[in-house]
């Protein structure tokens, strides 16, 4: 992993408007000024377009959603690709309903993401109709369609793709990157996936492109998680996830080795 990324984050300091899922957004934020960037966290679709112009990427996460929420991650994607800024968006359990997934398919509509982090049932959900979080029987297991999944989805909707899991995978449709490492106790962490969404947000608002970025924030993260374990010593999930906000802190300021 490039140390360069993490520098300019701390020098740039990019707003990073995320409009958050409500279970983690004080998380995200957190993590954020971690990382050396400025999170916003508004909510408001009337402040959306004001507000996403001025970021250096804009994150939309689709949990805990709302009529209401779904208008405000349509004004700010919209406006932030109107003036070329990097969107990310986290589907975050777009196969729970299909009302939650025709509002993501008609945001896909009127927004290009850069980046999509997904988890493989998001992705097979948006792939096959929306039944895949639920089970879908012509779906292989997980760990031998991944990399398969993701490149459709990728190819799909003309963005890279991050799709986590034990290991994860980064693609833009062509090249294929995957990242192994971490820990299996992020499993026990509500919203590990949103924090590394936002992850995702800041390093492609200092990365020469998406791929780079949610490569670097999946390597970050892997890398942080790692250490959270170690330094939590199997004290239980309260001690990994306070380790895991110190653990990204020292990474980003350079006192923490970025590769094992």
């Amino acid at each position: 992993m490039d140390a360069t990324l993490l520098a300019a984050l701390r020098e740039k300091r990019p707003l990073i408007h995320c409009i958050s899922n409500i279970v983690t957004a004080n998380d995200c934020a957190n993590l954020l000024l971690a990382v050396g960037a400025s999170p916003m966290m508004a909510q408001a679709p009337e402040e959306m377009e004001e507000i996403s112009a001025a970021a250096g990427a804009v994150v939309l996460n689709t949990g805990t959603p709302s009529g209401e929420k779904f208008t405000a991650c349509l004004r700010a994607g919209r406006a932030a690709c109107r003036a070329g800024i990097p969107v990310v968006l986290d589907p975050v359990g777009v196969g729970a309903s299909r009302w939650r997934l025709e509002q993501v398919q008609a945001l896909l509509k009127e927004v290009q993401p850069s980046i999509v982090r997904v988890n493989y049932g998001e992705a097979a959900a948006l792939l096959r109709g929306g039944q895949a979080e639920r089970g879908v029987d012509s779906l292989p297991p997980p760990e031998r369609d991944a990399a398969a999944a993701a490149g459709a989805l990728a190819r799909t909707l003309s963005a890279v793709v991050l799709l986590s899991g034990t290991e994860d995978v980064v693609t833009d449709g062509r090249n294929v990157i995957t990242v192994s490492g971490g820990s299996s106790w992020m499993r026990s962490v509500t919203g590990a996936g949103c924090m590394l969404s936002v992850l995702c947000g800041g390093f492609s608002a200092v990365a020469a492109t998406p791929l780079e970025g949610a490569v670097c924030a999946a390597r970050f993260w892997k890398r942080a998680a790692a250490l959270a374990e170690r330094d939590a010593a199997g004290r239980g999930m309260g001690s990994f996830r306070v380790a895991l906000f110190d653990a990204a802190y020292r990474l980003s300021c350079g006192t923490e080795q970025l590769n094992d």
